[in-house]
C-alpha cells in the first residue's frame, strides 16, 4: 500500500508517538522511511538596538542546529534499521515549517506524511499556528496525524 513513509519529527516527546508509528507502519508495509526534520535559518534582523551577528557565526549557529537535528534523525535511523527498515534521514532548512515537509514530501514522492500534532485550540492555536494543519491543507499526499 505504501512504498515510501515520510516521518515529519521535531524530536519532543510528542512526536515520538509518530516515530513509534512511522516505523511499525514501514515494517508491516516493508515501504521506506524518509524520517524528516525541518530547522529555521537564523533571523537576523536591523531594528535599531539589536545587534548584527557575523556571517561566520551564523552559519556555525545553524550548523549547530543541524548537528542536533541529524542526532535526532540518526536515533530514529538506527531505531528502524533495528526493525529492517530501510531509513533516508534529511534535516531541512525553512523559515515555514510546513512548506518545508510538503516541498520534501513533493520532492521525495512519498505516499504518506506522518506526523504528531499538539492539540491545539482556540487561542493557543491561533497564537501558536498549527503546521499540522497548513500540511494537512496543502499536501498532496496522505497525512496520518497522531495526537
Amino acid at each position: 500500500m505504501f512504498t515510501r513513509i515520510m516521518l515529519a519529527t521535531d524530536g519532543s516527546k510528542l512526536s515520538q508517538k509518530a516515530v513509534k508509528s512511522a516505523i511499525e507502519m514501514a515494517t508491516k508495509f516493508n515501504a521506506e522511511l524518509v524520517a524528516v526534520k525541518v530547522i529555521p535559518r537564523y533571523v537576523q534582523t536591523y531594528f535599531e538596538g539589536s545587534f548584527t551577528v557575523a556571517d561566520i557565526d551564523v552559519k556555525s549557529i545553524e550548523a549547530q542546529w543541524a548537528a542536533g537535528a541529524q542526532v535526532v534523525l540518526d536515533k530514529i535511523a538506527t531505531n528502524a534499521a533495528a526493525k529492517g527498515v530501510s531509513v533516508k534521514t534529511a534535516v531541512i532548512k525553512s523559515d515555514d515549517i510546513s512548506d518545508g515537509l510538503v516541498k520534501t514530501a513533493n520532492k521525495m514522492k512519498v505516499d504518506l506524511i506522518v506526523m504528531a500534532s499538539h492539540g491545539r485550540k482556540g487561542i493557543k492555536r491561533l497564537l501558536l499556528g498549527s503546521e499540522t494543519q497548513n500540511v494537512l491543507t496543502h499536501s498532496e499526499v496522505p497525512v496520518l496525524v497522531l495526537r
